[in-house]
């Protein structure tokens, strides 16, 4: 793909940036359409339901790791040199961090991308929530936490100088990949039939899916090309988000793929929501509530920066070119937020005489929020 003559028309950082704008807004209307949510398939998964926020969660991550891996072979895209990839990873870090991760977007009910999504519907406690997820992030990476995440990230890290590539560390093929996708699509396809979701619903999770591998490869491309070094990366959260926090608050404001993303991914889901009619107010119910959310959210901040990536950004971004620290933070984001979940939410529950007899592995008490 030829972008050179884009680069006659703005230079380097503004097309970096207005590739993350595209990218974004891509991943926002799809993510606001789909209800794409990894808290809301964990706690499905809790409550021993494989219901429909399970399908559309599988769907997106199989159709992000078929898109990445088809772009990968038709050598459009090379994971070796994406960023997380270049760098060593942080075994620790992926275990502590996920873990507290998977816990705070159970406490704050949605992962980072998703309050990002809701904050552009109109809830309020999504805006509070991300701006505290941004706050921490941004601590945790440059300001009073970094000694500490260094410190436990420090505890075992990746040999080498450079993250794990798990096809070639488990000897498969690299078509190895793109046959583990379709084998995940084919069961997030049956999920989908047996919830009875709409193929409305199926072409948009596809769609954050795509956003994935539309990142990855419109910032190799550009890397290719830029007479400046520049990162391969695609759509995640946690460093965005602190990175765009202080892109307002500073006085010398760099732009970059980054940059562009977090704002992307808000207009994304603001006009898919105002097309579908869903944008409304919405705030705390309570004081208990609003306690819960802080704590979710700083939980995310530090977990997500700890761990390499938010949901998204460690979950499908890197799970989709096999970083292998990506893949156990997953792993440990979804024990997180199983064990959160067994202790907050249904605990209390069980232990409260009902007389109601409703299901509480029923859709609605698993919320996309």
């Amino acid at each position: 793909m030829d972008i050179t003559f884009l680069l006659e028309i703005v230079d380097e950082a503004e097309l970096a940036a207005l590739f993350g704008l595209a990218t974004g807004a891509v991943f926002g209307f799809a993510a606001q359409r789909s209800s794409f949510c990894l808290r809301a398939a964990t706690v499905e998964f809790a409550r021993k339901r494989l219901g429909p926020r399970m399908a559309v969660w599988l769907l997106t991550f199989s159709a992000a790791v078929i898109w990445v891996q088809a772009a990968q072979l038709a050598g459009l895209f090379r994971s070796s040199d994406a960023r997380m990839m270049a760098v060593a990873g942080s075994w620790s870090g992926a275990i502590v961090g996920g873990l507290m991760f998977g816990a705070g977007m159970v406490l704050a009910r949605g992962c980072s991308g998703r309050l990002l999504v809701l904050a552009a519907t109109g809830n309020l406690r999504s805006v509070i929530s991300g701006l505290i997820f941004a706050v921490v992030a941004q601590m945790t990476l440059h300001g009073w936490l970094a000694p500490l995440r260094q410190w436990l990230a420090g505890l075992w890290v990746t040999p080498g100088g450079h993250n794990v590539d798990l096809l070639p560390a488990l000897s498969l093929p690299q078509e190895a990949g793109l046959v583990l996708g379709l084998a995940c699509a084919a069961l997030a396809l049956w999920l989908a039939l047996r919830n009875a979701i709409g193929w409305s619903t199926l072409v948009f999770a596809s769609g954050v899916g795509f956003a994935i591998a539309l990142g990855w490869t419109l910032t190799f491309t550009l890397a290719q090309v830029a007479f400046e070094p520049m990162s391969v990366t695609s759509a995640t959260f946690s460093g965005p988000s602190a990175n765009t926090l202080m892109f307002f608050l500073t006085d010398n404001p760099v732009l970059d793929f980054d940059i562009g993303l977090v704002p992307g991914v808000f207009l994304g889901a603001l006009v898919a929501a105002a097309l579908a009619r869903e944008l409304k107010f919405q705030g705390f119910d309570g004081e208990s509530q609003m306690r819960r959310s802080m704590l979710g959210a700083a939980l995310m901040g530090f977990g997500a920066m700890l761990a390499g990536g938010c949901a998204v950004g460690a979950g499908v971004t890197g799970g989709s070119i096999f970083v292998a620290t990506a893949w156990l933070a997953l792993a440990c984001m979804w024990v997180g937020a199983v064990v959160t979940d067994a202790l907050v939410d249904q605990a209390p529950s069980a232990a409260t005489p009902s007389t109601s007899h409703h299901d509480p592995a029923a859709p609605e008490t698993v919320p996309a929020e």
